[in-house]
């Protein structure tokens, strides 16, 4: 007998969310107030995740200037939230927007999603240590891809590696 092959795990986290979609629930919660709490959790695991994605672009591209902060989980009356965001100067300077890494519930969603500052909505059904660990490549991607679309909004020399390298 032929032993089946592991389903990807981004092919199971789409079969996850498209099963909340068709049951009605997330994370076998049902109600709106068990939704929030499991997104909650889910904010927990990712965590350490988002901070270690954000902190590799800082280590390598940004030589260590720029700074994470993390607001936890918000309300408002749009939904929930949970933002992680790397700032460094010439960010600032440049009077763009920090590289964003974006967990939210909204208020009239089914369940909640991932997303970047510029780049959107992936779906967010992390639900053990395990599935917030698969996570982190999809958190770098994302922060990937706010790097190189801030830099599109101003220019590479936003970016420190890029300037100290050049003048090495």
């Amino acid at each position: 007998m032929e032993e089946e092959e592991p389903r990807p795990g981004y092919t199971s986290e789409l079969l996850r969310h498209f099963a909340d979609l068709r049951d009605g629930v997330h994370g076998n919660a049902v109600s709106r107030q068990d939704k929030e709490r499991v997104f909650a959790e889910t904010v927990a695991l990712l965590d350490p995740y988002a901070r270690q994605a954000l902190g590799e672009i800082n280590d390598d591209l940004l030589l260590g200037t720029g700074e994470i902060l993390a607001t936890g989980i918000r309300s408002a009356k749009d939904g929930v939230d949970a933002t992680w965001a790397l700032t460094w100067t010439e960010q600032q300077d440049a009077g763009i927007s920090p590289i964003m890494l974006h967990a939210f519930y909204g208020a009239g969603f089914h369940h909640p999603h991932l997303r970047g500052g510029t780049v959107h909505d992936w779906p967010l059904n992390v639900f053990t240590e395990q599935q917030a660990a698969a996570k982190l490549t999809t958190l770098r991607e994302i922060a990937s891809a706010e790097v190189h679309n801030l830099v599109f909004q101003r220019d590479y020399r936003i970016i420190p590696a890029t300037v100290k390298e050049h003048t090495s």
